[in-house]
């Protein structure tokens, strides 16, 4: 009976319309927004990063539920863009909210898989009796390079989850994997931006990850699409996950709810964090939920999880942290310039 004991996310309020960027790099907005599905990404205010993002989500989770900080004994984020290439963010998220100083704390990089990498830590470490509780987060302020097609997608945010075995309110029943040696996406130590492999990044990228991870869970668990009421997957556009879900015989009503890139952009670690949470602030008890996450490199990580009726106990409450929608509410728009400047591309001089 591991599972999510409670979990929290963390969206900034700031916002860049994707025709906008378009206006300044003098391309087609309506091509771009249509082909990608996207209108708008989050933005981090210029205090904020991976580690500030993390926290808040932590803190978000924290108040849902009555969790003794002192019991969590891992912390594992996820993220691309750690604030520091040497010295773990996950030791400053623990230190944040208190957690016990005999916690077990890393770092996880799997591109935009890692935040689902460190899920499946703590369930392990869960299971095994090692630890009471884990707390694994996806977080990034994700990196794009000017002009670049990354541009338009890379967002900001966050999402953490508590996994225990005190009374779950989605048990985590199954998680497999596909990874393999695919070389999409990159960015080497010292560089700013990160590259990428153009027409690799779908096949044989993502698809044949999600799929091959997607496929190998329903051959272990013995279901089919049908059998989930919702579904999640990787969303570094609108594009991708609305394809492979088809694929995998998914509707567009099951992955309408954690389907968020539209309006939020790619979180990258964050994304398929982001939409299990989305789907958790409306899930009911016996709801069944499919996510299958993504991270260049390559490789996907597949859950099978069952909501519980804890979700709608007295010991949890949905009402005490905001729920995706609230943190899509009320956006601050920035033109390109002061993007620039929250992003860090350009800097004022002293």
């Amino acid at each position: 009976m591991v599972g999510i004991i409670t979990y929290g996310v963390y969206i900034p309020r700031y916002r860049i319309r994707v025709e906008e960027i378009a206006r300044v790099w003098g391309a087609n907005a309506a091509d771009i927004s249509g082909g990608l599905g996207v209108f708008e990404k989050s933005v981090p205010d210029m205090d904020e990063d991976t580690a500030t993002i993390a926290v808040e989500a932590a803190r978000n989770a924290l108040a849902r539920r009555a969790v003794d900080p002192e019991e969590i004994g891992a912390v594992y984020v996820g993220s691309e863009s750690h604030p520091y290439a040497v010295k773990p963010t996950a030791c400053t998220v623990g230190e944040a909210i208190g957690a016990t100083p005999h916690m077990t704390a890393a770092d996880c990089e799997l591109a935009c898989n890692a935040g689902t990498a460190a899920i499946q830590t703590c369930m392990g470490m869960v299971a095994s009796g090692m630890i009471t509780y884990g707390l694994a987060i996806g977080s990034d302020v994700a990196q794009g390079a000017p002009s670049d097609a990354l541009e338009y997608t890379a967002a900001a945010g966050g999402a953490a989850f508590i996994i225990g075995r005190d009374d779950p309110i989605a048990v985590l029943n199954h998680t497999c994997s596909f990874t393999t040696d695919t070389p999409d996406f990159w960015r080497r130590e010292g560089q700013d931006y990160p590259r990428h492999g153009g027409r690799f990044t779908g096949d044989p990228g993502y698809f044949k990850h999600v799929e091959g991870a997607s496929r190998l869970m329903f051959e272990q668990v013995k279901k089919t699409a049908k059998d989930y009421d919702y579904a999640v997957f990787h969303q570094p556009n609108a594009k991708f996950p609305q394809k492979v879900a088809k694929t995998l015989g998914f509707s567009a009503e099951q992955i309408k709810p954690g389907l968020v890139v539209p309006r939020l952009g790619n979180t990258y670690s964050g994304a398929s964090p982001i939409g299990l949470a989305a789907t958790l602030d409306i899930a009911k008890p016996g709801d069944r939920i499919f996510v299958a996450s993504f991270g260049s490199g390559a490789g996907s990580d597949a859950f099978d999880i069952e909501v519980t009726d804890a979700i709608d106990s007295k010991a949890f409450n949905r009402n005490a942290a905001p729920s995706v929608e609230a943190l899509l509410k009320n956006p601050i728009y920035l033109d390109y310039a002061q993007y620039a400047r929250h992003k860090g591309k350009i800097v004022m001089q002293s």
